[in-house]
């Protein structure tokens, strides 16, 4: 196993995430603990010293099951995380008895690592009005008297939401977990949260690096062009090395589902063998091909926003349809309409066409947004 350095410590760079442990009969409340439990144990015995849960995972399962699994194990031979469930906003007024309760449901004294989970459109003023809610406040608190060693957060919201919470919080903030694969390196503009994690001196945790396993089987056309540079490759393992490229990476979350996905990703990563210049280029133009096909050729050049009579944000409404098309569905998109304004969201739209008039693209946005509003309803 590959161990990255975090401060005083040496943490698995392969860690395992509990979003999406092995279920009964499929269904997501009722995880087959007897099999999580022995992946968990392969875990352990193969270096994985890093545990990734949250509260509404599995339906709040996740971390009773995670509980009882590392319960047999020594507790300062691995570490914990979970995160506060801020993706719900009635959660935003009871981060104390949460808090309590995951100490309870994980059988710990501490978190090694907590975060404030899922920071975006919806909740950052929640996030942020800590005169209202206290939950920066006592987070800060359960670190000062140890119940928290290390306190990040996770987001899946824009480089804007990310620079709003930096600027408010970034001071304390020990890592950061974001969804950074080769897909979304451009396509979701990681690279840039990544450079503004940089600017911060923030490590990166990685999460989706498969994009929920999306990349994990590709097309018969772009698995062939990847086997012929690396034929010993599985095709998982090209976003493995992919993230093993970039620095500041520091520990990847997969959500393995089953025994086998757990034993490949551990022989991944017991070497590191990051992209050279030609494969990471190969990489990206093969992104771009897949991303292209379903999806609209927006440059946010903004031309169109000055020609709209319900002044909508045409480029970012355009980018989360871009999103929602090509993911075919998800939870990005509405989570961050969400935050929209009625009269500012898709649905605004008049078909008027003067954007289209002047867009250098030759956009049919006027039926995107038909569109994108048949798919959110969908």
């Amino acid at each position: 196993m590959i161990y990255k350095e975090f401060q005083d410590l040496q943490l698995s760079a392969l860690g395992m995430g509990a979003m999406r442990l092995p279920v009964i009969d499929g269904k997501d409340d009722q995880i087959d603990e007897a099999a999580a439990c022995e992946m968990v144990d392969y875990a352990f015995k193969n270096g994985i010293n890093y545990y990734d849960t949250a509260w509404g995972y599995h339906s709040g399962q996740s971390e009773l099951v995670m509980g009882r699994a590392l319960k047999k194990y020594p507790r300062e031979q691995f570490y914990l995380a979970t995160k506060f469930p801020g993706y719900d906003l009635a959660n935003m007024p009871k981060v104390k008895e949460i808090f309590a309760r995951q100490l309870e449901k994980c059988q710990v004294e501490y978190f090694d690592f907590y975060l404030f989970h899922n920071v975006c459109e919806m909740n950052i003023d929640a996030y942020l009005d800590d005169a209202k809610y206290g939950i920066y406040t006592y987070l800060m608190e359960q670190k000062k008297n140890g119940r928290i060693r290390h306190l990040g957060f996770s987001a899946h919201g824009s480089y804007e939401v990310m620079k709003r919470f930096l600027e408010a919080y970034g001071k304390d903030m020990e890592f950061c977990q974001i969804q950074l694969n080769w897909i979304d390196y451009d396509f979701q503009d990681a690279k840039k949260k990544i450079e503004l994690l940089n600017e911060y001196q923030i490590p990166v945790w990685v999460m989706e690096p498969l994009r929920g396993g999306k990349l994990a089987v590709l097309g018969e056309k772009y698995e062939n062009r990847l086997k012929e540079v690396r034929p010993e490759e599985t095709i998982p393992a090209w976003s493995f090395r992919f993230l093993q490229t970039i620095p500041g990476v520091t520990v990847t979350l997969s959500g393995m589902s089953n025994f086998e996905q757990m034993k490949a990703n551990i022989e991944t990563f017991q070497t590191e063998k990051p992209l050279n210049e030609q494969e990471w280029k190969m990489l990206l133009d093969i992104a771009e091909d897949m991303t292209k096909s379903n999806t609209v050729p927006c440059t946010a050049c903004h031309y169109c926003t000055s020609h709209c009579p319900q002044e909508l944000d045409i480029p970012g409404l355009l980018s989360l349809y871009n999103e929602h098309a090509f993911t075919g569905g998800g939870f990005i998109a509405p989570m961050a309409l969400s935050a929209v304004p009625k009269d500012k969201q898709p649905t605004a739209c008049i078909g008027c066409k003067s954007c289209e008039a002047v867009c250098p693209q030759q956009i049919h946005i006027s039926e995107v947004m038909t569109d994108f509003s048949q798919k959110l309803q969908g």
